[in-house]
């Protein structure tokens, strides 16, 4: 059975088909074709962290698809009164179709998989967001072409967004530099396996991972779970920040990504970020043509 937890479980020839289904889903949306390929089916979102656009896009797009979504939350699950994952996971499997889950742990996200008998789909752990990365991977295919030749840079830090985009971006065979302080580094095993299947740089200078970059991107410092580290984060991320100077060494027609939501005058100047909202909101928009792929894919 076929789960998304993670970009490392997917080959480039199923992140390729999968984008390229995506990219379908998009022109059939925009032409009003219907497309009711999960006509029948249900999709369970289990949300331990709350969600303005992965919410709204898997509930929209199981719709679109002919399908239903039914939103979980803590309140609503047994899970958040002490109730085994395992448990859980097992007797969801006989109502569902699928679960799309949104969580802190991604051990959490595993076992469903381990002791569910439906596909499970990573909404957001702390560990990883596959589901956004696909996203950015085709809006970032859509503004540029290809992938070939591409730099990708990620400045910030080194979290859930920071792992997947340097998994998606290797396995796309861009160039991939990160720049974050060294305490907020992505996680070890990611960095080690990028080293040794792709070209990729690890710096604490901005100006070094942004030089000649084709696609730069950001997130915000401090994360859900984050906000009593809000202010020490604010010192350890001091100049990492998009701006007219760190974005003048860039390469020619450099395109701007944020998973949002952002917070201008910190990570990202509110200049830059205006004058790049189309590729940012782009982005956006592309979580909800990805993950309808990703359900038919894992559903259909």
């Amino acid at each position: 059975m076929k789960h998304l937890l993670k970009l490392m479980d997917w080959s480039a020839e199923e992140i390729i088909e999968t984008l390229n289904l995506a990219d379908q889903l998009k022109y059939e949306k925009k032409n009003n074709i219907p497309h009711h390929r999960l006509a029948g089916k249900t999709l369970g979102m289990i949300f331990q962290k709350s969600s303005t656009r992965t919410r709204v896009s898997f509930e929209v797009g199981m719709y679109e698809l002919g399908g239903n979504a039914l939103f979980l939350s803590n309140r609503d699950l047994q899970i958040g009164r002490g109730e085994p994952v395992e448990d859980t996971a097992r007797v969801l499997s006989r109502y569902l179709d699928g679960i799309m889950i949104r969580t802190f742990e991604q051990a959490e996200v595993e076992a469903l998989a381990e002791y569910g008998s439906i596909p499970i789909i990573n909404g957001l752990t702390d560990y990883a967001h596959p589901c956004q990365v696909l996203a950015d991977l085709m809006t970032i295919r859509e503004h540029k072409g290809s992938f070939k030749g591409l730099k990708l840079c990620f400045v910030g830090d080194g979290n859930n967004m920071a792992n997947s985009l340097i998994v998606g971006g290797i396995k796309m065979g861009m160039k991939v530099a990160i720049a974050c302080p060294d305490n907020y580094q992505p996680d070890a095993e990611i960095i080690a396996w990028a080293k040794e299947n792709g070209e990729f740089e690890m710096t604490s200078s901005v100006l070094d991972a942004m030089k000649d970059a084709d696609v730069i991107y950001t997130d915000v410092w401090a994360s859900m779970g984050q906000e009593g580290e809000a202010e020490l984060r604010k010192q350890a991320f001091a100049g990492y920040q998009l701006n007219a100077e760190t974005m003048a060494v860039t390469a020619k027609d450099s395109m701007v990504m944020h998973c949002l939501p952002a917070h201008r005058g910190e990570e990202i100047t509110a200049e830059v970020f205006e004058a790049h909202a189309d590729e940012i909101f782009d982005e956006a928009e592309n979580r909800l043509h990805a993950q309808k792929a990703v359900l038919c894919r894992l559903l259909g």
